[in-house]
């Protein structure tokens, strides 16, 4: 009778597997059609409205350098206030993500940009620590929710085999913003002195503006949900509703996790720990790297140029990383592999240290694009796990810990600098907090509904 039973699961086992890995046929042509034209129609309008995100959160490290003389903010000053957007991030964030499914997305990504447009700008008007700290913490409750709003969004609008390049498509404006930002940020700062305003007054108003103005771009032009998508064809309407109908059947069939579910489901912390390790190298560096490449020698009027260089690097990587995820259908090892490789990127500019800035440069440029590379494809994985508002409240949740990373990163890293006097062992920190996110990658494991779910014709 044991016999049996096992071999019934056995079979039963086999053939659920086959129906999720089974090589994909070939690729209809309403589904080429409708994925191009949702992907044209969308990924424009949610790549601008991450470039102005990472503009406006960011901009802060090319100020750094005149505005800390100035105000007279020592490392920790700066990395604690910088850090403390996440602490707003961290509150928002589960709120944020529910009114966005509650009020749609179309007039909830415009509330966002309107109000973190608006805070961003009053940056120029800080006259000390305190009130430092206070426009960062309430840049961090203006912009909680969009991040995971616009991973949940996209859930609702592309299938499984696309999801993780449409997120590379997301994730490449970021770093557009942190290519381009520095040098236009140096530009800005040549400003000082116009209207009685010093240079990094200037830089946090005027890029303040785009995000207020593309709220009324986004008002116009996002529609929340498939069945509202007038621009497309009845066909391929349907093809789409049809198919996101399909793919959460197959993930419920194997478990269908309630809401309460989440907070109390062990992959889902270790998923949170991955992004809060995550953004404590990730934000260090951003926030830190013009400092790191100034010590490297780097002139001022070259600062931009050079910390732009690790992130121009990591925008081939990302499409590649993506593709490659999409088309094997594999993620833990994506995800895990680019942790492991900033850990290593890190690990060698400790090595060599300031006496080789070249050499140093390069383990940037690994540092870098290994977590970027890793946190595109991280996403993924919650949305093959999770349907419904399950998938809504985890996403918010593993983003809105992770963001608590985002501000202990930045402070220890200046904290560590202070205490020092030198870089190095502020990027063995983050050189760690890289490897436990690797480490705990590897822990989640394999789930199958993390497997690409196959086209069907």
């Amino acid at each position: 009778m044991l016999a049996a039973r096992f071999h019934r699961r056995s079979v039963q086992h086999e053939e659920d597997t086959a129906v999720d890995v089974q090589a994909p046929r070939a690729l209809d042509p309403l589904e080429r059609q409708t994925v191009r034209r949702v992907a044209w129609r969308l990924m424009p309008l949610l790549m601008l409205c991450y470039f102005c995100a990472f503009l406006d959160r960011t901009n802060l490290g090319m100020a750094a350098p005149t505005m800390n003389q100035q105000l007279g903010f020592s490392n920790a000053v700066f990395g604690f206030g910088a850090g403390l957007f996440f602490v707003g991030y961290f509150l928002a964030e589960m709120p944020s993500t529910f009114f966005l499914t509650l009020f749609g997305a179309r007039r909830w990504i415009a509330r966002i940009l309107v109000t973190w447009g608006i805070v961003s700008a009053l940056t120029a008007f800080v006259w000390n620590d305190w009130g430092f700290y206070t426009v960062r913490f309430i840049l961090g409750l203006a912009e909680g929710g969009f991040y995971p709003g616009v991973v949940l969004y996209l859930l609702w609008w592309f299938p499984s085999y696309y999801r993780t390049r449409m997120m590379a498509r997301f994730q490449v404006a970021s770093i557009i913003a942190l290519v381009i930002g520095p040098p236009i940020s140096g530009l800005l700062l040549y400003l000082d002195g116009v209207l009685g305003l010093h240079g990094w007054q200037w830089l946090f108003l005027l890029e303040g503006l785009p995000s207020i103005i593309l709220a009324v771009v986004i008002w116009q032009l996002l529609t929340d949900k498939p069945a509202d998508a007038t621009w497309l064809r009845p066909d391929q309407k349907a093809w789409l509703i049809e198919r996101q109908a399909s793919e959460q059947a197959q993930r419920e069939a194997i478990h269908k996790y309630t809401l309460a579910e989440i907070f109390y489901n062990p992959k889902v912390w270790l998923l949170a720990l991955v992004v809060a390790a995550q953004n404590m190298a990730g934000y260090a560096l951003i926030f830190f790297l013009p400092m790191i490449v100034k010590g490297l020698g780097v002139s001022t009027g070259m600062i931009g140029l050079v910390t732009a260089l690790p992130y121009l690097i990591a925008v081939a990587a990302m499409i590649f990383w993506g593709w490659h995820s999409d088309i094997t259908g594999e993620r833990t090892w994506h995800v895990a592999g680019g942790f492991l490789l900033t850990a290593a990127g890190m690990g060698a500019c400790i090595v060599v240290g300031t006496s080789h800035p070249i050499i140093t440069m390069v383990g940037l440029i690994f540092g870098v694009m290994g977590q970027q590379c890793a946190i595109l494809t991280f996403w993924a994985i919650p949305s093959a796990l999770l349907t419904g508002s399950a998938a809504a409240g985890a996403i918010a949740m593993i983003n809105a810990i992770g963001a608590l990373g985002g501000w202990f990163g930045p402070w220890v890293f200046g904290l560590v600098k202070d205490a020092t006097g030198s870089d190095n062992i502020a990027l063995a920190c983050l050189a760690l907090a890289a490897l436990a996110s690797g480490l705990a990658m590897i822990i989640v494991g394999h789930d199958r509904r993390m497997e690409r779910i196959p086209r069907r014709v």
